[in-house]
């Protein structure tokens, strides 16, 4: 069913960038339209992944220099059956993780200084097992695609006053379909950007808790990320928004509810959900896991006041995923 929507969505995006552009002049204009919708979506394919990395100044890491982050990522990346993704680091106190690139073979993921610390070893596996489900599902190229036609429509819009009271532009619908381009075509892409968006996450949260093999383990890190992300502004992501649905949690100020202007569910939703897999997992156990997290019971309470095993500056300790 979501990827059938995601399906959908997709289409309805393709078609009203097509219909800007044929609002804006006739048929011609559909067609630069198109022709440039393929142009942006061919280097959002090859350079997306580069493109955000460098937005939040992420730098890998490797098993050298971070083993129990980078062990993580291999152990979950083994279980899921995916190949290695490049393994990133953000010096930001924000507790928040993403991941991007065009295909499980060209992935990367990427955790924040401030997530590395305040999670528990367990908390921190559910969180890059989601990451990881989003890389599996190809979430993050639909998420590019969508990305990059919400911002062409945009840009088409603000051309309409310009190009399309052009009487030779074989507009029907003359300034009343100016005005559709310029005012309901943009706000209707960010609300499908959005939908998109907040579909994946509730299919990557599950994924997710079956990759890790703890839906609570998942649950607890959301509500700390959440929390996290409310007291802490990540000036990163306030410059770039347009980056904000790749997060596991919306690293915007001001946002919350679960509402057509939101980039996430609400957290209270997605809790809710995990929460409900529970006694699906009891009736139906998940493989044993590569690694001794499971002999670790879950931390609750927040690591704030307590040594992280990657220390405070995300130089890892020993820990139990060693």
């Amino acid at each position: 069913m979501n990827v059938m929507r995601t399906a959908m969505l997709l289409a309805f995006m393709t078609a009203l960038f097509m219909g800007v552009g044929f609002l804006i002049g006739g048929t011609g204009g559909m067609m630069i339209a198109l022709v440039i919708a393929a142009g942006m979506n061919l280097f959002s394919y090859w350079n997306s992944d580069k493109m955000v990395l460098s937005m939040h100044h992420a730098v890998e890491v490797s098993e050298h220099n971070a083993p129990e982050y980078y062990g993580i990522v291999r152990d979950l990346a083994t279980r899921a059956g995916l190949p290695m993704p490049k393994v990133y680091l953000i010096q930001n106190d924000q507790p928040n993780a993403f991941a991007t690139g065009r295909n499980p073979q060209n992935a990367a993921v990427a955790a924040s200084t401030g997530l590395l610390q305040r999670l528990s070893p367990q908390e921190v596996a559910a969180v890059m097992a989601h990451e990881l489900a989003h890389v599996e599902n190809r979430d993050t190229l639909t998420m590019t695609i969508t990305a990059t036609l919400a911002g062409a429509i945009s840009m088409l819009g603000n051309f309409a006053m310009f190009f399309g009271g052009n009487r030779e532009n074989n507009n029907p619908l003359g300034f009343i379909g100016v005005l559709v381009a310029m005012i309901v075509a943009p706000f209707a892409a960010m609300i499908v950007q959005m939908a998109i968006s907040r579909t994946r996450e509730y299919a990557a949260d599950r994924r997710g808790a079956q990759i890790c093999g703890n839906p609570l383990w998942l649950a607890s890190a959301l509500d700390k990320i959440a929390r996290g992300a409310k007291q802490i502004v990540n000036e990163d992501a306030e410059r770039n928004p347009a980056s904000a649905p790749l997060f596991i949690i919306n690293p915007l100020s001001g946002q919350g509810a679960d509402n057509l202007f939101s980039t996430h569910p609400s957290t209270e939703n997605r809790i809710a959900a995990l929460q409900a897999m529970v006694e699906e997992f009891r009736q139906t156990p998940p493989a044993p896991r590569p690694s001794r997290a499971s002999e670790t019971p879950l931390d609750d309470e927040p690591r704030e006041d307590r040594p992280s095993p990657w220390g405070r500056d995300g130089a890892s300790r020993k820990g139990p995923w060693a």
